[in-house]
């Protein structure tokens, strides 16, 4: 196995042990069995498991906006529709097997306290979707305090929504960015 198919099959099985069971529940002996990927070979490319952590985080939170966008792009109509594509994705992703909610959430909470590096990576994934909806508020004509309400929705949908168990958070918030864009905040 070359280096490159190695550093993939690693990075994909250990994100899904991770996202499944927990960072600290899952060992880097399990991550090799996973993946197939030799134990000496996984610490060369990840020297430890903390870099692993930080390489899947990564590699996820890349994918997760590339696919969020990828999504909102491809929505006809005006702006504000846009702002409630989001929503609709989330309805999607929260209906996937084996949804547990938002990884860096998870992680924050599991490590961050421990792993600086870990709270930095999922606050940067948090500040790029804020921008992101925001972005999409803006443009909409909306003001900042009407995107902050947005993200907020989105949010707490993906929070209750793992805790949930159902992806009906999503329509819910999805309602009320609606009425929110309808009617928007005016500080």
């Amino acid at each position: 196995m070359d280096l490159e198919r190695a550093r993939s099959a690693a990075l994909e099985a250990a994100e899904d042990l991770f996202y499944a069971r927990g960072i600290q529940a899952v060992g880097m002996d399990e991550i090799r069995s996973a993946s197939g990927v030799p134990l000496k070979r996984m610490y060369a490319l990840f020297p430890s498991k903390s870099v692993l952590v930080r390489a899947c985080l990564e590699a996820r939170d890349t994918r997760w906006r590339a696919q969020l966008a990828a999504y909102v792009d491809s929505r006809p109509g005006p702006p504000r529709e846009r702002v409630l594509a989001v929503f609709d994705w989330l309805y999607s992703w929260f209906s996937e097997p084996g949804f547990r909610g938002c990884a860096f959430t998870n992680s924050f909470g599991e490590i961050g306290a421990t792993d600086a590096s870990v709270a930095g990576i999922a606050r940067l994934h948090k500040d790029a979707f804020r921008a992101y909806v925001t972005g999409l508020v803006v443009a909409a004509g909306q003001s900042q305090d009407s995107a902050w309400a947005c993200v907020l929705l989105a949010e707490g949908a993906i929070v209750t929504a793992a805790l949930s168990g159902t992806p009906e958070p999503a329509h819910q918030a999805r309602r009320a960015a609606a009425r929110l864009l309808a009617h928007p905040v005016v500080t």
